[in-house]
This record gives C-alpha cells, sequence and structure tokens, in this order.
C-alpha cells in the first residue's frame, strides 16, 4: 500500500471563530476538516470560564501548497488580533488523491 506525503495544519482557536476558519480553509483549497474542543494554557493564560466561549482544534490534511496559503492567511487575518495558534506536520496517509 503506498503512502502520500502530505501536511496536517493544526489550529487551535478561540469557537467562535469556526465558522469564519472553515469557510476560510474551504476557498483555500481544503477538502474536509475535523472540529474537536480544546483546552490548555498558552501565552493569553487560561481562559477564565466558560463565559467566554471553548476554543476548537481545527485539523486539516492538505497539500504544501495549500498549507501554505492557509497559514499566510492566518498570519495576516488572525494572528494580530485573536488568540490563534497554527501549526504543520508531514503525514502520510493512504489515499494521497482526497487531499488538495
Amino acid at each position: 500500500m503506498a503512502l502520500v506525503a502530505r501536511k496536517l495544519v493544526t489550529i487551535i482557536a478561540e469557537g467562535f471563530l469556526e465558522e469564519r476558519l472553515v469557510r476560510d480553509i474551504k476557498r483555500l483549497g481544503a477538502r474536509g476538516y475535523t472540529i474537536t474542543e480544546a483546552r490548555g494554557e498558552g501565552s493569553r493564560g487560561v481562559r477564565a470560564s466558560e463565559w467566554e466561549g471553548s476554543n476548537i482544534r481545527l485539523e486539516t490534511i492538505v497539500s504544501p501548497e495549500v498549507a501554505e496559503k492557509i497559514l499566510a492567511h492566518l498570519a495576516e487575518a488572525y494572528f494580530p488580533n485573536y488568540a490563534v495558534i497554527a501549526y504543520v506536520e508531514t503525514v502520510e496517509v493512504v489515499r494521497g488523491e482526497k487531499y488538495t
């Protein structure tokens, strides 16, 4: 079984950004995604309550070109004003044609 290298883009963000982030990554070329709730502590500290809403972890597997587009867009549109982090890992997938 042949494996194909792709990029896993993981975005941790404030929950209220979910719809906007999904719309953006799809527009930039992602064909699918997975979202789960996320908790933790970062440079902005720990959220004091659920009143502020929860964080999400958005994951998408894409080509290296699409991963770069997503990161560039996040850096410009989100990083200056929102609690958003993102990172990329190289992954190997079966059925590489499913991912752009």
